[in-house]
């Protein structure tokens, strides 16, 4: 058994995700702000779409929900504290409830910070992580609804406590600036210069329209191990630290 994990670019710099069970075919769409390149996959991978997951309700994840719904036939899951501002939401998920993909399942870690139901969805077997905007390459999301604390737990105490080789599949394509700021403030990190290089190298490639991207212009995903040792915030001793971080990322 085997989760494909399809990279489909979306609106300026969004990440839509297709995972595909390999066994049985069937797949899910995870954050989806447009549906017409999410179909055009869908068909040329011969995908059959049971669910449609959101991480959270900002509209540049889940605009489309109600579209690929009402197409694919298929109900839509997000945080239970979402049932008024995500559209389409069908299936209200927890912490520690379990997502089924074809043979495949992700568990749910509820993340709030960003927003207040933002959830991730953890493919053990696929060692893969699908973030939303709570953890980014070299980064971590706006505090909207939250505060340094509970992004620090969100970090920390439960995305950062996985194991390194898990992949993660983030938002949006924000590694390069994210990278930017990681040097500004661990100018010593070699690790952080060393990756910052190979990044400026792939974006150098990028397609004037971002819906064109080929795989080898994305820098997503990264790994934990990569995270721990690049991503400031992730790194952050406790959360007056990332609370700093953050705000000084806001005015970057």
């Amino acid at each position: 058994m085997a989760l494909r994990i399809e990279r489909i670019p979306t609106l300026r710099d969004n990440y839509t995700y297709l995972l595909v069970c390999e066994a049985t075919g069937e797949a899910a769409v995870v954050d989806a702000p447009e549906a017409a390149p999410v179909v055009r996959r869908v068909e040329s991978c011969g995908a059959r779409v049971r669910q449609v997951l959101s991480t959270h309700h900002h509209p540049d994840h889940c605009a489309a929900n109600p579209e690929l719904a009402e197409r694919f036939g298929a109900p839509v899951l997000g945080h239970v504290s979402d049932a008024d501002r995500l559209p389409g939401l069908t299936t209200g998920l927890e912490e520690g409830d379990v997502v089924r993909v074809g043979a495949e399942t992700a568990r749910i870690l509820h993340v709030p910070a960003h927003t207040r139901g933002h959830i991730a969805y953890v493919f053990d077997a696929a060692k893969a992580i699908f973030s939303g905007d709570t953890l980014f390459a070299a980064g971590c999301g706006r505090l909207f609804e939250g505060t340094p604390a509970m992004m620090f737990t969100a970090l920390s105490e439960k995305l950062g406590r996985l194991p390194d080789d898990y992949r993660v599949f983030c938002g949006h394509e924000y590694t390069e600036s994210n990278l930017r700021f990681a040097a500004h403030v661990e100018p010593e990190n070699r690790a952080i210069a060393e990756k910052l290089e190979r990044v400026r190298k792939l974006r150098a490639r990028r397609a004037a329209d971002w819906h064109d991207a080929a795989a080898e212009e994305m820098t997503i995903p990264s790994t934990l191990a990569e995270e721990w040792a690049t991503n400031p915030f992730l790194r952050a001793r406790n959360a007056a630290e990332l609370g700093r971080l953050r705000a000084e990322k806001d005015r970057f």
